[in-house]
């Protein structure tokens, strides 16, 4: 099994930079719910951190998007996520699958670019990275749940967005 870590490199580096992307933005919303603090200043802080230390690296565009939208949109993803959890609570669950079912959540509510199937497979993939042996069948199976009705939650959450009173400029 020594060819083992050669193989999971060269796995990783399949997934490519919206992989990458995502898994930086678990890493971000999991410190920042540990550190409680709100997910898009800590990508600030990264950001800046990156352009001051080339040590650091920088924070991908898509991991932004994430991580904004996300914390923008955390009350509907929480909800929708929490709908699915059958006699559980998400504050049950371990913070790192709190933080790959909120990406996968946004992706599928709001994502128009991200195939349903791409941030499911993508979630998965983070949990079998990231968390316990149980937690890829467990993400798999929420999000084949919500993966149903995410075309009605989407298209619920435009017409209310639609309905809100605009700003004046």
């Amino acid at each position: 099994m020594a060819d083992q870590p050669a193989d999971k490199k060269s796995a990783y580096k399949k997934l490519g930079a919206r992989h990458k992307a995502r898994r930086r933005a678990v890493d971000l919303l999991f410190e920042a719910e540990a550190r409680d603090i709100d997910p898009s200043d800590l990508a600030d802080e990264r950001i800046e951190l990156a352009a001051r230390d080339q040590a650091v690296a920088p924070v991908h565009a898509y991991t932004r998007t994430l991580v904004d939208g996300i914390a923008e949109d955390l009350d509907r993803v929480d909800g929708t996520i929490e709908s699915y959890l059958h006699d559980w609570a998400l504050s049950r669950l371990p913070a790192v699958d709190r933080a790959i079912l909120r990406v996968a959540v946004w992706e599928l509510l709001y994502a128009t670019d991200v195939p349903p199937i791409v941030a499911v497979d993508e979630a998965v993939e983070l949990a079998k990275e990231l968390s316990t042996d149980d937690s890829p069948g467990f993400v798999n199976g929420v999000l084949g749940q919500v993966v149903l009705v995410a075309p009605q939650i989407r298209a619920a959450a435009s017409a209310t967005r639609a309905a809100e009173p605009q700003a004046d400029d």
